[in-house]
């Protein structure tokens, strides 16, 4: 990997298979994504787009190919490596915000930095930074049941930024939200790549995908 090459896959394919039957979910995928960089990839519904996320973002091993984060090999390593790794490097956001109900707004984004083994003092640190950032501090003691969706979604861009990763996986970010809130999100995410943070999203919605620095497209497997 060149210096300011963050991320790469080299000939990644990722093959389901059902009895004689081959689905190449993934063929033969290479790219690069820059520290800093934002980019989109689009593409209709049973394109690959969510499998490359998976495995962009080493929740799956690709049947062939190598991925590579931040000088690593993931190919070389172990599964507990690789989640150590993905631990360290990776912040995720999803569609369906994935929060944990019974928490609070300030205990939900926290829970990464606790099981960073970050200290306390930090930690509550860097809580207040982020929800003063993302306007949710005043929610703070708030369930996310007593949320907007929008709300929602800050909490989880406020949880995935937590421990400063080095790159952002966004999986339909605006997909569950109504047109006001999705400008609010991607607000959000272009707001934290112009202060370096280096963005990798999924989106069908294509004037969230003109937002990006770059655009890629799936097509049947191949990423064009």
């Amino acid at each position: 990997m060149s210096e300011n090459t963050l991320f790469e896959m080299k000939n990644v394919s990722q093959v389901f298979r059902a009895g004689a039957v081959e689905t190449h979910a993934v063929a033969n995928v290479s790219m690069k994504i820059a520290k800093g960089e934002f980019v989109a990839i689009t593409g209709r519904s049973g394109s690959g787009k969510s499998t490359l996320l998976t495995i962009a973002g080493l929740m799956t091993k690709p049947t062939m190919g190598e991925v590579l984060l931040a000088n690593h090999n993931t190919a070389l390593l172990s599964d507990r490596q690789t989640a150590a790794l993905r631990a360290r490097h990776i912040g995720f956001i999803f569609q369906f915000f994935h929060l944990i109900s019974d928490l609070t707004v300030e205990q939900n984004i926290s829970l990464a930095m606790h099981y960073g083994k970050m200290p306390p003092s930090q930690i509550q640190a860097r809580c207040q930074e982020l929800m003063a950032q993302l306007g949710i501090e005043h929610r703070k003691a708030h369930f996310p049941s007593q949320l907007s969706g929008g709300q929602q979604q800050r909490v989880a861009i406020a949880r995935a930024l937590a421990n400063c990763p080095s790159l952002l996986i966004v999986d339909e970010p605006t997909g569950n939200l109504d047109s006001e809130s999705g400008y609010m999100v991607m607000s959000l995410l272009q707001q934290a790549n112009q202060s370096g943070q280096t963005i990798l999203m999924v989106t069908h919605d294509e004037d969230c995908a003109r937002l990006a620095q770059r655009r890629l497209k799936m097509n049947d497997g191949h990423l064009q």
